[in-house]
């Protein structure tokens, strides 16, 4: 029964992944598919890019949600267990693996890197603040959304180590979680080294 349990709540965390906030909101209210705009990625920074306005929001209130529900659905499945925790974590990891991978969308999805942030949040949030301070740091001296997303990742791995050493567990899963999120932005690390990386502003990009 404990098997079948945690099979579900990484069935179950893949495909809430899969409900792509960017994807959703460009084509239900704006009609398009933001993935043939900008960088080509369907993530919260294109769409703002893309499409501005605040049907941002919505994309930021589906990536979050979906992600916490996963986490959360998981604690309830398995919190019995005393695997409450690895759960969650499973669970997160689960729902950015779909986030970016998405079969709903022919496996071409986001970053990962805001759904990471909200499973941050459900499972410490102490290592939510530490890895929204990285982030939030990165891109306010530097207007670099690409790299405050490098640094939440390795913020994330790291924290989640030093909080839960000698959980193998959980450490294992942090780890495969802020290296993944790095290395989906690895094309934006390529041009963040040539100085090609777009900035932040806050107006639509001119197509």
């Amino acid at each position: 029964m404990e098997i079948f349990l945690w099979i579900l709540v990484i069935v179950l965390g893949y495909a809430l992944g899969n409900l792509n906030g960017a994807l959703i909101i460009s084509k239900l209210l704006m009609h398009d598919d933001v993935r043939t705009h900008g960088s080509g990625n369907a993530g919260l920074t294109n769409f703002f890019r893309t499409y501005g306005g605040p049907a941002t929001l919505l994309v930021l209130l589906i990536d979050v949600g979906k992600t916490v529900a996963a986490c959360l659905i998981a604690q309830w499945l398995l919190g019995s267990t005393g695997y409450g925790l690895e759960a969650k974590m499973a669970a997160g990891v689960a729902a950015i693996l779909g986030h970016s991978y998405p079969a709903a969308s022919h496996f071409k999805g986001g970053k990962g890197i805001l759904s990471g942030a909200a499973m941050a949040a459900a499972v410490d949030w102490r290592v939510f603040c530490i890895i929204f301070a990285f982030f939030l740091v990165a891109v306010i001296c530097t207007r670099y959304v690409s790299l405050g997303s490098v640094l939440g990742g390795a913020g994330f791995a790291v924290s989640i180590c030093a909080f839960y050493w000698g959980n193998w567990v959980v450490c294992a899963l942090g780890v495969f979680a802020g290296v993944f999120v790095i290395v989906r932005h690895r094309t934006n690390i390529v041009r963040l080294l040539h100085h090609q990386e777009s900035k932040l502003t806050f107006h639509r990009t001119k197509e």
